[in-house]
Formats: structure tokens, sequence, C-alpha cells
């Protein structure tokens, strides 16, 4: 299978990429920008077809969807994402910090689909995007405003086009992963990265035009939006 996993070269996408090539899978891989390859580098063995992407430059998303002409996908796994208001008091959250988010966690999402769809179209593949449950209305609990909303629109974003791309056979999933031992999870989180992404690629297996437009955890729980 042909894997596509956007910020594989780090935390959760890096994770990702190293168990679908345990897998047995074809892994291309992106990340905003070369420079400082040590974080690929730790990563001994992940054999990834590595493409430049910044979800923030329009020349970047054309070059990234021109590199893509003729090539199949089976699966594109929507991973990058910020979190710009971590641990930032409420007063001390910007306008800037919600541009940020939604520009990377929901509009980012949108520019890589839009890129991909010939792609995916052709396998009649799958698209699992990686969200959050901290945007569920129903799991408000205060602060981290910017991530919150931005999730909250990439969830409900995943379920419109789970409606939309059904009839061409692509089938859509968006995923709570946990709250994962990373940088952006911290120390104190609750779950490894091997159990996020052994749970992951479990759910992404079961991903089908029926179960379409779901939004569930690394486990199988359907999560609240």
């Amino acid at each position: 299978m042909q894997v596509l996993i956007t910020g594989a070269n780090r935390g959760i996408g890096a994770a990702l990429a190293a168990k679908a090539q345990m897998l047995g899978h074809q892994v291309i891989g992106t990340r905003r920008e070369f420079e400082n390859s040590q974080d690929i580098n730790d990563w001994v063995g992940l054999e990834t077809n590595w493409l430049q992407l910044d979800v923030t430059s329009p020349e970047s998303v054309q070059n990234f969807a021109k590199s893509l002409q003729g090539r199949p996908l089976d699966m594109l796994i929507c991973n990058a994402g910020v979190y710009p208001d971590k641990g930032v008091d409420t007063g001390d959250i910007t306008a800037e910090m919600f541009g940020t988010a939604f520009q990377v966690n929901t509009i980012g999402v949108w520019e890589t689909i839009q890129a991909a769809r010939p792609n995916l179209r052709a396998s009649k593949g799958k698209i699992a995007i990686i969200s959050s449950k901290m945007g569920a209305s129903t799991n408000a609990s205060g602060g981290s405003y910017a991530y919150r909303a931005s999730k909250a629109a990439t969830t409900n974003l995943a379920c419109n086009l789970a409606a939309d791309l059904k009839p061409a056979g692509i089938a859509v999933g968006s995923y709570h992963p946990g709250w994962v031992r990373t940088n952006m999870g911290g120390d104190g989180a609750d779950i490894s990265l091997d159990e996020c992404v052994n749970g992951l690629w479990d759910r992404f297996a079961k991903l089908s035009l029926e179960t379409t437009g779901l939004f569930e955890n690394h486990i199988g729980e359907p999560q609240p939006f």
C-alpha cells in the first residue's frame, strides 16, 4: 500500500511512518523544511520518500501537488499540526495564535487533501485525519482556545468531506490519537507512541465506505463532536 503521511519527521507522524514500514507499506512523508535533519536521522532505518510541504505556502502546496502527479495513493494521513497556545494564559492568547492554528490544523488539511485528491481517486484510497477530542463542544474545560477551535473545525471538515468523497469511493475518518508522550503531549501524557500508533493503524485498517465519517480514538471508542 502506498501511504502519504504529513508531518512525518517527528512525533506521532514519524512513529506512524515507522509502523507503516513494519507493516510492509511504501511511505511518502512530508516535512515543512529540510534543514536540521537530525530528527529524521534519529529514526534509523526509516526508508521514507520525503517531499517538502509547508501548508502555509501556496507555492509549496502547488509544488507538492505537482510532485504527486502519476502516483496513486492508497492512504493519506493528515497528521501535521501545531499547538500555538499550549500553556498560554487565556488573556494572552492572540489572534495570531488563532490564525496559525487554523492555517495549519484546518486549512492545511484542506489544502493537502485537495492536492492529493486525483491520487486518491486513482486507487479509491482512504483519508485519515488526526484531530483531537479537545475540539469537542461536549469536552469544553477551558483554555487552549486556538487549538480547540481549529480541531473542532478539522473534525467538522472531515465529516463533510466524508459525505462528498463517498461517491468517489474515498473513505474519510478523523481520529483522536490520545494524550501521547511526545514533545507536544509532554512527559506526563497518558500513553506511549507505540500504544498510539499501533491502535491508530488498527483503526485505519477498518476504515471503509461503510464507516466513513467516523470520529474515534486510537482504541476505537467513538468520540464526541
